[in-house]
C-alpha cells in the first residue's frame, strides 16, 4: 500500500476526522481493501469510531462492502458490542440481514456474544429472525448454544 492509503486505515482505526477529510480529497477509493479485505470503513466499525464511519459514509464508503470472509462493518460492530457504530450503520440504511461466507448475520453475531443491546436494535431494525447459516443454524440456535438465554426468550418470542 502506498502512504496515503496506509494513512487512510490509520486515520479509520484511530477515527481522527480530520486526517480523513484530508484525504477524501486526494483519494476517491475508499472501498479499497487492506490484505485482510478489510475497508476503511469495517476498521473504523471494528475499532469503534462512530464519527469516523460517519465521515466515510458521507464521502461515499459503500456500508455493505464485505472483507473477504463475506463481514461486513455492522456485522464488525455487532460482534464487539459498539452500539453506537451499529446505530450509525443502521440510520444509514446497511443490509441487515447481509450473511457472511458462512450464512453468519449480524444478528446471529450479537446473540452469539451477548449483545443483547444490539439483539434488541437489529430486532427493532428489522433484522430477519429467522435466517439460517451454513449449518441451518438460526439466532435463537446460536444464543441456545452459547448459554445467551435473554436473547433465546426474545428470538424465540418473535418466532412462536
Amino acid at each position: 500500500m502506498d502512504d496515503i492509503t496506509n494513512a487512510l486505515f490509520a486515520a479509520s482505526r484511530q477515527g481522527n476526522v480530520p486526517v480523513l477529510k484530508e484525504i477524501f480529497s486526494h483519494l476517491k477509493d475508499l472501498d479499497i481493501k487492506d490484505e485482510r479485505g478489510f475497508t476503511p470503513l469495517i476498521i473504523a466499525a471494528y475499532n469503534n469510531q462512530p464519527e469516523a464511519v460517519t465521515a466515510l459514509l458521507d464521502a461515499g464508503a459503500n456500508i455493505n462492502m464485505p472483507d473477504n470472509s463475506g463481514n461486513t462493518a455492522l456485522m464488525g460492530a455487532c460482534f464487539k458490542g459498539y452500539e453506537n457504530v451499529a446505530q450509525v450503520l443502521i440510520n444509514r440504511n446497511a443490509n441487515l440481514n447481509a450473511q457472511h461466507g458462512n450464512g453468519g448475520t449480524a444478528l446471529m453475531f450479537a446473540a452469539m456474544f451477548g449483545r443483547n443491546e444490539l439483539v434488541d436494535l437489529l430486532i427493532e431494525s428489522g433484522a430477519h429472525t429467522t435466517l439460517t447459516d451454513a449449518r441451518g443454524m438460526t439466532a435463537a440456535d446460536l444464543a441456545q448454544q452459547q448459554g445467551n438465554s435473554v436473547a433465546v426468550a426474545k428470538l424465540q418470542q418473535l418466532t412462536a
